[in-house]
């Protein structure tokens, strides 16, 4: 007969298991961001071959928002696999020859560390798209925008060392050990 403390672990264990649906949902967010992507790829091959005059900036924009969407679909393939990988259970991808690279060695703080990254790499799209724009903004917006890729700068650089003290934390403690 199991313990009551035994089954209240294993029900705390498998409680993970509520997680699933959510990288689910992520998934359907993904495919939501690819038909964006399809949609505004569509606009601007037809704007670019119709009689209408599309301006060198107007690509510019454009491209960077579908830029813009492939860096935010990374983002979530990340969450999505990472995230799993990391918290749910173990995928299985041992023998398969599109394992990414990075999954090899991901957990929690590499995991915040890419997306921290990549959360940086979208905010730069978006700053670079106000200042292709910057005629049709306000000043006050543009400054906000800068203000808050500083403080996603700042954030990461502070996780990255906080990630990189930890490590080095934990191998003292492993030689001190052994």
């Amino acid at each position: 007969m199991r313990s009551p403390i035994k089954s209240l672990e294993s029900i705390i264990f498998a409680s993970r298991w509520i997680q699933a649906p959510l990288y689910l949902g992520l998934i359907v967010a993904q495919i939501v961001y690819c038909w964006l992507f399809m949609v505004e790829l569509s606009h601007l091959v037809v704007g670019a071959f119709t009689t209408t005059h599309i301006s060198e900036a107007d690509v510019m924009l454009v491209v960077l928002g579908l830029i813009d969407v492939v860096m935010i679909a990374n983002l979530l393939v990340m969450v999505i696999v990472g995230g799993y990988e990391t918290f749910v259970s173990r995928l299985d991808l041992d023998d398969h020859p599109d394992q990414p690279e990075w999954l090899s060695h991901v957990n929690a703080g590499v995991l915040k560390i890419k997306l921290s990254t990549a959360i940086i790499g979208i905010s730069s799209i978006h700053l670079l798209k106000s200042f292709i724009n910057a005629a049709n903004l306000s000043e006050h917006t543009l400054m906000w925008q800068v203000i808050i890729h500083v403080v996603f700068l700042f954030s990461a650089l502070a996780m990255a060392m906080v990630d990189k003290t930890m490590t080095q934390t934990l191998a003292l403690q492993h030689q001190k050990t052994h």
